[in-house]
Formats: C-alpha cells, sequence, structure tokens
C-alpha cells in the first residue's frame, strides 16, 4: 500500500465520520404529470435549496445575512430569483455556500456546517475544476487531488446527506471548461483531465438517482453562436450570459423529475 493511499483514506474515513458503509442510494422516485419528485415535495412548500461549489457557485456572494447580496450574481440567484418570485406562497428557501476556490476535498471539510446542519431537501452540487487545476498545476503537491480521490470524497459527503436525509433530491452539475486564458496552459492535459472527473460525476449521478445536469455539452453547442469568451471569459468563470446557461438547463433537468419547477423553467 502506497503513502498516497494510505493519505487517501484516512482523508476520507475523516470527512465521512458517521456515514454509512457502502453505496447509499436516496428514495427517489420518477415524476409523473400529477406529482413532484416525491410524495413530500409534490407542493415544495417549505423547501431548502442548497447550493455547493466553486467561484462559479460562490458568485462573489455576501458573508452576512443581507438579502440583497446573499445569493452572490450567478446561476443559484437567478435560480433562486426566478423560484422564489413565481412561489412565494411555498416559502421556498434558497442558500449559497458555495466558495472561490473550493475542491472537492474543501467541501468534505466543511460538509457538516455548510451542508448537513443546514438541512437541506435539494442539494445543487458543482465541482471539479479547481480539483483539474491541482492536478495539472501542482502546486504545491500535497493539495493535489488525483481522479480516484475525487471519486471517493464526492461520494463521501453524498453519503453523509443521504444517511440524514434519504428522501434528499441531489443535482450534480457537470463541471465545465472552455479553452481561454486561464485554461490554455497544458490545455490537452487539462482538457483530458476534466473530462475524467465529468464521466466520474456522471456515474456517481447514476449510481445515486441524482439529477445530473450536463453542462459541458450546453457550452459548446453556445460556442457555435458566439466565441468562447463571450460564455466563460477565461476558460472557467461564465460571464453573465453563461450563467444564464447554465441556469436554464438546470431549470430544465431539475424540472423534468419536479413539476412545478418545469412550469417556471
Amino acid at each position: 500500500m502506497t503513502l498516497a493511499t494510505n493519505s487517501r483514506r484516512n482523508f476520507i474515513k475523516t470527512v465521512a465520520a458517521g456515514s454509512m458503509s457502502g453505496l447509499i442510494i436516496p428514495n427517489l422516485l420518477i415524476a409523473s404529470e400529477n406529482e413532484g419528485l416525491h410524495p413530500q415535495f409534490k407542493d415544495g412548500k417549505g423547501m431548502v435549496f442548497l447550493f455547493q461549489g466553486d467561484s462559479i457557485t460562490d458568485g462573489n456572494r455576501g458573508r452576512n445575512s443581507d438579502p440583497n447580496h446573499i445569493m452572490g450574481h450567478g446561476y443559484a440567484f437567478s435560480i433562486a430569483s426566478r423560484l422564489g418570485c413565481e412561489y412565494p406562497e411555498r416559502n421556498l428557501t434558497f442558500i449559497n455556500r458555495g466558495i472561490s476556490g473550493n475542491k472537492i476535498t474543501d467541501l468534505a471539510l466543511r460538509w457538516k456546517e455548510d451542508a448537513l446542519d443546514l438541512n437541506p431537501d435539494v442539494i445543487s452540487i458543482l465541482i471539479g475544476i479547481n480539483d483539474t487545476n491541482s492536478s495539472i498545476d501542482a502546486i504545491p503537491m500535497n493539495t493535489t487531488v488525483r481522479l480516484q480521490m475525487f471519486d471517493e470524497v464526492y461520494r463521501s459527503v453524498l453519503d453523509q446527506s443521504v444517511k440524514q436525509n434519504p428522501n434528499i433530491i441531489l443535482v450534480l452539475n457537470q463541471p465545465f471548461i472552455l479553452k481561454n486564458t486561464s485554461t490554455a496552459k497544458n490545455w490537452e492535459a487539462r482538457h483530458s483531465d476534466l473530462a475524467e472527473r465529468q464521466k466520474i460525476v456522471e456515474k456517481i449521478a447514476s449510481d445515486y438517482s441524482a439529477i445530473f445536469v450536463r453542462l459541458q455539452d450546453v457550452f459548446d453547442a453556445a460556442c457555435k453562436k458566439a466565441p468562447a469568451q463571450y460564455w466563460i471569459w477565461d476558460g472557467i468563470h461564465p460571464t453573465v450570459a453563461g450563467h444564464e446557461l447554465i441556469t436554464r438547463e438546470w431549470m430544465k433537468q431539475v424540472g423534468k423529475q419536479i413539476k412545478w419547477v418545469r412550469k417556471v423553467g
């Protein structure tokens, strides 16, 4: 057994303390014309939506209770504004806990405080580009998140969430990349590494019966209408138009299983 393997296993044991062993799959039901994702969420009253991730989710959000800035200025804000405006009678709560620069290991270390303790009904996660950058740039080496660790730690945080709430709705967003100023260096390696993480997130979504939001195809298709920098100014961080692309695809995919979200999207 290598030192790296020992380190990875010890990290996962630390962040997943109290989580269930083995694969845990939430109790999700496919929506029909007359129901939402699960009977208890048929009308959505009182639901708590939590958005987790890195700077793309963070969106320079406020760090206090000021409601004017608390959701940031990205896709999380757009989703919250649409659903909140359409359904004021449902008393929906939207929380943004994205933190710029985060990798999956960072999410794991703060998962209790920034996820479990908030008791969300829906967790939407967008993570992966910083994990790729840590692997390609390797500065510093001890922060590198290799593919296997990315997979294992991602599953560990989901296990904890499902253990706490077997009916939780998981929305896993595919990390994405375009070639531009921040990504051109070592592009082939960077693109290849993220492609593997995209596959990992899709496989995890399948294993956990989560809603999967495929974003790379959305941005690739958008580049046929306008240059990459129009949608993602540096290859990593979306512009206002790019965040709208994420919002629309999120609403579309979540709306396939939650009827009242579909009406807004």
